[in-house]
């Protein structure tokens, strides 16, 4: 438990101190988010959070990875790599895009990329359990199926990320609850990415609670929904436990419905999918009188009975 205690304050503290530095830079670079009509806010705020997040992050990860190897801890270093490296290019492709905005279909092509190269590196769901008939392999829709779900929450995280401390805590608790169920199916390489996950998304809220000095940008909620959907796969997918298919979707409901909801709506109305809209979650609970704060906070409750509820799956046998 050392190791894991020693990356989750690595990654708190770095990223406490490095979000300042980042924060202060993001006007320099053109990475300020202005007010507009959809947005909550009234004045620019920088959107360079990501890169705070990132180094947090990594710096954390590859040193529990070397303290877990001297403690003895049995990691496979290959798929972290390819969550690093594809989260790498999903990364920049958002810092990019807080910069000078991409068109849709450039963002989801190097989201893809980014997918493929944690996928080249072993993260891939390559079969699903079931209480009936046990493990059925995926074959020929592995693949497929794992782009599906990297690129689709690595998307539904950053469209959740609408209100100040929205995203980074919805990542808090979800990584929090992973880190438990890794543990459970003794998975250390995904609890040790989960622990590190959770200290960067806490040390970021330090700022970007509301009032919020600094956004993730797209570059922060696209790296946070690239590790969550990653980690879930080698913690998760990759066991034999019963309930493993529906564990992540509990865990990460609300960024899954509120993206599912946004394409139907969108279907419907005949607009175009990539459109921004003010219709997700949290506008609707703006609309219904809440605060900010209130609403924040009642996306956070729900997340955590959520991840609660799966908790308590996870543990029966």
């Amino acid at each position: 438990m050392l190791t894991f205690l020693a990356t989750f304050l690595i990654a708190l503290i770095l990223t406490i101190l490095i979000t300042p530095m980042v924060r202060s830079f993001a006007p320099e670079i053109g990475a300020v988010d202005k007010p507009a009509e959809r947005k909550v806010h009234t004045h620019s705020i920088p959107r360079t959070g990501g890169i705070a997040i990132y180094f947090g992050f990594a710096v954390a990860v590859l040193f529990g990875l070397l303290l877990g190897a001297e403690h003895g801890i049995k990691i496979n270093p290959h798929p972290i790599l390819g969550i690093l490296l594809g989260g790498s290019i999903v990364l920049l492709m958002g810092l990019m895009d807080d910069m000078r905005r991409l068109k849709p279909l450039t963002k989801l092509f190097w989201q893809v990329v980014g997918a493929s190269v944690a996928i080249y590196f072993g993260v891939e769901i390559s079969f699903v359990t079931n209480p009936i008939n046990g493990i059925l392999p995926l074959g020929f829709i592995a693949i497929p199926l794992t782009l599906l779900w990297l690129v689709g929450m690595t998307n539904a995280v950053n469209l959740i990320d609408g209100l100040d401390g929205l995203a980074a805590g919805v990542t808090l608790i979800a990584a929090g609850t992973l880190f438990f169920v890794a543990l459970r199916t003794h998975q250390p390489g995904a609890a040790l990415l989960m622990l590190a996950l959770a200290g960067t998304a806490l040390g970021f809220l330090r700022y970007n609670f509301f009032p919020a000095s600094i956004f993730l940008g797209d570059s922060g909620s696209y790296f946070l929904g690239f590790v969550l959907a990653a980690s879930a796969i080698i913690g998760v997918f990759k066991t034999t436990l019963v309930v493993a298919l529906f564990l992540p979707l509990l865990i990460l409901a609300v960024p899954i419905f509120d993206t599912t909801f946004a394409i139907v709506r969108r279907i419907k109305d005949r607009k175009n999918l990539f459109a921004a809209d003010d219709k997700h979650i949290h506008h609707l609970l703006l609309r219904l009188g809440l605060t900010q704060r209130e609403a924040v906070l009642s996306i956070y409750v729900a997340c955590f009975l959520l991840g609660v509820l799966a908790l308590f799956m996870a543990l029966q046998r």
